[in-house]
């Protein structure tokens, strides 16, 4: 094989192996610039926030964050890949470039993530039979309660009895937490408020109830998850807003849980 042709060979390997690795795709926009895809993480066992559909990931943060990425102009992938890893991989700076599952923005992960502006108001729910005779959160004491572990639902519940506590059991996703509820492996599971009225309306033949305790649960708010010092929290916060003011936001929350959301609180957050 003749010099010229061995090094246009070597040279088209290295290009190939180049385009293959990391987490972002690049794409060509019109104007023959190279853009680049977003690669965002979700963990679709969260209904009915994300879950999964026929094959298809849906929910009111999916329809939620296609708006996003249409207002902020950007192209980005959704990918599946659990609750755990995506705190996992976004510290490690792999696989994704930011995450939306229902996250709760607190003090403790805002030390190693960033966040941005809030975009749902959330506070949690307990979840029981129908002839429980739980009323409140206090009324847990003594009973085995799940969780999905990791979550602020963990963290509410911990709060009140103890993070040692033998009784908190610690679940997957909500999922299995609720159908341990529905086996008798647990007496009560806390998890946040959409989710639980969504199961008991979406659920009638199972018996369950949702019950609100203001007292003892206080408001929460979501946001996007990004690596810390990520350049695209900025534009993405913008998006945000202008999808919360144009009524885009409504629309989409309408759509999933059939009333007016309450963008006052939203807009003071931010």
């Amino acid at each position: 094989m003749k010099k010229g042709l061995v090094f246009a060979v070597i040279l088209a390997l290295f290009v190939a192996l180049a385009g293959c690795g990391g987490k972002s795709a690049e794409q060509t926009s019109g104007n023959g610039e190279a853009k680049k895809k977003v690669i965002v993480g979700t963990d679709a066992a969260f209904a009915p926030f994300e879950y999964m559909d026929k094959g298809k990931i849906v929910g009111f943060d999916v329809d939620f964050l296609d708006a996003v990425m249409e207002e902020a102009g950007l192209e980005y992938e959704l990918k599946n890949i659990g609750w755990d890893p995506l705190f996992a991989a976004l510290q490690e700076g792999k696989e994704i470039d930011l995450a939306i599952s229902g996250i709760t923005i607190n003090d403790k992960r805002k030390q190693t993530y960033d966040f941005s502006v809030p975009y749902f108001e959330s506070t949690h729910m307990i979840l029981v039979k129908e002839n429980s005779p739980i009323k409140n959160a206090l009324d847990l004491k003594g009973k085995i309660v799940g969780v999905q572990n990791g979550t602020t639902g963990q963290a509410a519940v911990e709060k009140l009895f103890g993070a040692e506590n033998k009784n908190i059991k610690k679940f997957e996703n909500t999922v299995v937490a609720i159908m341990d509820l529905l086996n008798g492996g647990v007496d009560a599971v806390v998890t946040d408020n959409a989710v639980a009225n969504e199961y008991v309306k979406n659920n009638p033949d199972k018996k369950l109830k949702a019950i609100e305790d203001p007292a003892n649960f206080e408001s929460e708010f979501y946001g996007l998850m990004f690596p810390k010092g990520s350049d695209l929290k900025p534009k993405v916060d913008e998006a945000i807003k202008k999808v919360i003011e144009s009524g885009k936001y409504a629309e989409i929350y309408k759509k999933w849980f059939g009333n007016e959301p309450k963008v006052d609180n939203l807009l003071k957050q931010q």
